[in-house]
């Protein structure tokens, strides 16, 4: 069923077809059908930062940005739905186009900026929301904020939204904004991940809820940057780490239609990339809870997410390209697993 709706939803703007498929998912919803596209509800819970999370799957952020679609993907049996990126203030993003579609190698190329409503339209969407299950809350920081006080931003997003969240995770990898992925390493991060706990932790005192707070960081590092980042998380007493985010390179890429785009290449050619972080997370810090995302599209590629390190997974572009089929599919993979069935 899916095969077809993607053929006529690829003949769209990517970025069309995506409001389009939302809007389908959230008619879905009202009339009850959402939970049997997903073919999930599947139950394989487990306790990671303090969470019960139903199962090990869940939606990446960036899809549903200002959570306005929240209760319908909810609906489709993931474990965990996180929200955003999200600003302090509203902001258009890049100019369109900004979304492009490589599907010989099952990709997306995005360079969309952070548009979004602004942090108060996604809270107060959260709080109308039905959704019962674990939310996640991505902030960033807005284009026009030097990236000197980027800590404001976050500081400004932590506060709004820890009544809201489950746990938040700080986005600071996205290749988008101009100067972001500088807040990746040494003493930048250290400030902001110091910032950002000190306060997390006096939200929490204040409102006798602990929110976690977790890191999303980027493919596209060496060995000893993977090293700085780990020192730097434990140091800080973050929660988990989120791998990863998207990549600049065009390796996997070269050659294909649409290849030469600027942004982010998310989807397959991703895969490997970011479970090489994932393990040199896993070797330097055991005991950290890590969502592994990038490239999963079955569930076979869930697994070796899983076996890279990964305690947790998250789908994007293989949601795009598989449907709401794929939930269900990674979740009893993972499940079986579990169970010592495979």
């Amino acid at each position: 069923m899916y095969s077809l709706a993607r053929s006529l939803l690829f003949r769209l703007d990517a970025e069309k077809a995506h409001g389009v498929a939302l809007s389908a998912l959230d008619m879905a919803q009202r009339l009850g059908l959402a939970a049997h596209l997903g073919k999930g509800g599947v139950e394989d819970p487990v306790t990671l930062m303090g969470l019960r999370f139903p199962n090990r799957v869940g939606l990446a952020a960036g899809l549903d940005k200002n959570a306005d679609h929240l209760d319908a993907l909810g609906a489709l049996g993931f474990g965990f739905v996180e929200v955003g990126t999200v600003t302090p203030k509203p902001q258009d993003g890049n100019p369109r186009p900004r979304l492009f579609r490589l599907p010989e190698a099952g990709a997306i190329i995005n360079r969309m900026g952070f548009n979004n409503a602004g942090v108060d339209h996604l809270v107060e969407r959260v709080r109308r929301s039905r959704y019962t299950g674990v939310i996640g809350i991505n902030i960033g920081k807005n284009l026009t904020t030097p990236v000197e006080r980027a800590v404001d931003d976050y500081l400004y997003c932590l506060r709004k939204v820890h009544g809201h969240a489950d746990y938040v995770a700080v986005n600071i990898s996205s290749p988008n904004t101009p100067g972001l992925r500088n807040l990746q390493f040494g003493e930048h991060l250290d400030q902001l991940l110091g910032s950002l706990r000190e306060e997390g932790l006096a939200l929490d005192r204040a409102t006798g809820r602990r929110v976690p707070l977790a890191v999303k960081i980027a493919p596209d590092m060496s060995e000893a940057e993977v090293a700085l980042v780990a020192q730097s998380l434990e140091a800080n007493g973050v929660d988990a780490a989120i791998a990863t985010n998207t990549t600049v390179s065009r390796d996997a890429v070269e050659g294909l239609p649409g290849a030469e785009e600027q942004g982010g290449l998310s989807g397959r050619p991703v895969f490997e990339p970011s479970n090489t972080v994932i393990r040199a997370l896993r070797r330097r810090l055991p005991d950290l809870p890590i969502i592994g995302v990038g490239g999963i599209d079955s569930g076979a590629a869930a697994l070796e997410k899983q076996e890279a390190g990964a305690d947790l997974v998250q789908l994007y572009s293989g949601f795009i390209y598989r449907g709401p089929a794929l939930v269900g599919e990674c979740v009893r993979a993972l499940q079986a697993r579990h169970m010592g069935g495979a």
